[in-house]
């Protein structure tokens, strides 16, 4: 096909983030399949113009490449080799993009099992949230081979004008989501606890959020959950469970390699003890009621 031919395309996990994709590709007029186990997830996009479908299998049936947006590694394997799984459904040549955030492991397994049906693979995570896949400037930190990148661009570029050809070893995007990750989590970590300091303190945290977003302590993912945080608003874009899984699977990596940070492993323990205290399905802002709490 065409470097830039639209081709059909399914998406299984219409989440947040996969929502956010679905909608960005039905806006430029792609065809899309899309399942979830939550039909209202389905229903929502079909009003957009959406293909609902009853199983991975079935979504992939009319479609060239898939989009696996789950939330870890078994229900990856799921979705592609379960009873109803994609793979089996696909023909040889066709693409599976694999965008959870997994271990390097875990993602060189499921493309090696993937490549027995002859299907091409890119390890190609991402980061930015659902309003950034959504308008298509989220970050695409694409590994993978040659001839899937190229023969496959035009996806890629639909969906992120942000996209970070990594290397062509399936597991690199992965690392590199990781290790952004674990610096989403620190800085995140960091600005919470600066905000809490900050009330107690006496501060007005709303007011020391403003000055620190025009100096030296500004992030982005502080800027973001900390504003949220200041308003109440817990409705989750980002669980909390899913940075003490990406921080748990970064600091595994670190030990793989020999590598322990000062910061890695304190973090991983916040977001654990955050998650602990019944946080875990909040948005990760929440972390920041978590350590205004009194001790």
């Amino acid at each position: 096909m065409a470097a830039t031919e639209k081709f059909a395309v399914a998406i299984v996990g219409v989440g947040n983030m996969g929502a956010g994709m679905a909608t960005r590709l039905l806006s430029l007029g792609w065809s899309l399949h899309v399942h979830d186990v939550d039909a209202a997830r389905m229903s929502a996009l079909a009003g957009l113009g959406a293909q609902p479908a009853a199983s991975a299998a079935q979504a992939v049936q009319q479609a060239q490449a898939l989009i696996v947006c789950v939330v870890d590694a078994a229900q990856s394997a799921e979705v592609l080799f379960g009873a109803q799984g994609a793979a089996p459904a696909m023909q040889p040549g066709q693409l599976v993009m694999l965008c959870p955030t997994l271990a390097p492991e875990e993602t060189q397994a499921l493309a090696s099992r993937l490549a027995e049906h002859g299907l091409l693979v890119l390890d190609a995570p991402m980061s930015g949230g659902p309003l950034r896949a959504r308008d298509g400037s989220m970050s695409l930190m694409v590994a993978g081979a040659d001839q899937a990148f190229t023969q496959y661009g035009a996806l890629l570029n639909a969906l992120s004008s942000k996209v970070f050809r990594i290397s062509e070893r399936v597991g690199d995007g992965s690392r590199t989501k990781l290790v952004n990750n674990l610096l989403a989590g620190i800085n995140l970590v960091g600005a919470a606890e600066a905000l809490a300091l900050a009330q107690r303190l006496g501060l007005d945290p709303a007011q020391t959020l403003g000055v620190i977003e025009q100096s030296s302590g500004q992030s982005w993912i502080g800027s973001d959950r900390m504003q949220r945080a200041l308003a109440g608003d817990w409705a989750p874009r980002a669980r909390m469970a899913l940075l003490e899984k990406d921080t748990c699977l970064a600091v595994q990596a670190a030990q793989g390699v020999g590598f322990e940070g000062p910061l890695g492993l304190a973090t991983r323990d916040v977001f654990a003890q955050a998650s602990a205290a019944g946080l875990q399905d909040l948005d990760d802002a929440a972390l920041l009621t978590w350590l205004q709490r009194p001790t």
